[in-house]
């Protein structure tokens, strides 16, 4: 069918007679001269008098411009039959810890040692970009929590900011609860039985204004899953014989990230390498996409075009018109050479 995106453009249809009558009559201030040969001058000059012409023909052309200019601007366009758009996947936030300790470089990537939030980059952008079909987010949490992206299609969006995340950008603490509860309020208007957090991180709560636990009880109660992954390298020996030995994840909470996986529904992953952090996401990989709710499209064919181009070559008939005959009746050079 047939219809305009912005009708109301045509309540400007009367605005030139009304400045025309509103406005004052424009005076040059010079005197006039009446001239009583009018018509041989316009002769000359190549122009008709259009004195005894009625007004609404002076102006027809010049109106008709006005409308087509109008009509554009309405936006015509024809409007197809709804069209289903099936929607299938979840909404997927992954929440991702920037805090001084993930600048740790305990990890290995490509056989390079790598920091951790470096490994993250690699692994779960290229996480991200296979989420289709999926409504994807990102929140970025140190001492506070950030929604960095809020869900959407554009996956390579998404992965573009993950790869600009910087540590300490977001504080140098850790706030899970808090990362936690901006998941929760983002997620829970979207349908239920869709709403998933992946949370990584590699130390414990310290920072923030929410418990993880009373968090996650949030989360449980709004329907959404939390996959916590929790990253770092095992204990490692150093020293002549392998005596001393440190321990890069121990301040890594595992009985919490637990806990919150139990309490929504989800599954605590540990990653130690870039091996186990590729399984966690085959494993993530394979969770069943939910149906959402089907969204309908009418497809819309711009029409602006046509008007435009119309006024665009009366327009130039126009011009033509005013400059022909100048053309046209113009003295040849040296007419009025004396000889």
């Amino acid at each position: 069918m047939f219809e305009f995106a912005w009708p109301w453009v045509f309540l400007l249809a009367p605005l030139p007679w009304l400045l025309r009558i509103l406005l004052p009559v424009a005076d040059s201030g010079e005197a006039a001269l009446k001239v009583a040969y009018l018509d041989e001058l316009e002769g000359l000059a190549g122009r008709r008098a259009r004195a005894n012409l009625p007004a609404w023909r002076q102006q027809a052309p010049f109106a008709l411009l006005w409308l087509l200019l109008l009509l554009a601007a309405a936006r015509p366009e024809w409007v197809g039959e709804p069209l289903p758009l099936p929607a299938s996947g979840r909404d997927l936030l992954l929440a991702v810890d920037v805090s001084g300790s993930m600048d740790y470089a305990d990890m290995e990537w490509e056989g390079t040692e790598v920091s951790r939030l470096t490994l993250v980059k690699h692994l779960l952008g290229d996480f991200i970009e296979d989420r289709r079909g999926d409504r994807v987010g990102l929140i970025l949490f140190g001492s506070q929590a950030y929604l960095q992206s809020p869900l959407t299609f554009d996956r390579a969006t998404v992965r573009t900011w993950l790869d600009e995340a910087l540590i300490g950008i977001a504080g140098k603490n850790t706030a899970i609860g808090d990362a936690i509860g901006l998941a929760v309020k983002r997620l829970r208007e979207r349908p239920a039985n869709s709403r998933v957090l992946v949370l990584v991180t590699d130390g414990a709560n310290n920072g923030g204004q929410i418990e993880p636990i009373t968090a996650a009880r949030l989360a449980a109660e709004a329907g959404v899953t939390i996959y916590p992954i929790g990253i770092g390298a095992d204990p490692q020996q150093s020293g002549a014989l392998g005596l001393l030995s440190f321990n890069p994840g121990v301040d890594l909470d595992e009985p919490t990230l637990r806990e919150i996986a139990e309490l929504t529904g989800g599954t605590y992953f540990r990653a130690r390498s870039s091996e186990e952090l590729e399984a966690i996401e085959e494993t993530l990989d394979r969770l069943e996409p939910v149906a959402q709710q089907p969204t309908q499209a009418r497809p819309a064919l711009a029409l602006y075009a046509w008007p435009l181009a119309a006024a665009l070559l009366l327009s130039l008939l126009l011009v033509v018109r005013e400059l022909w005959p100048q053309a046209l009746h113009r003295p040849p050079r040296g007419f009025w050479r004396r000889t």
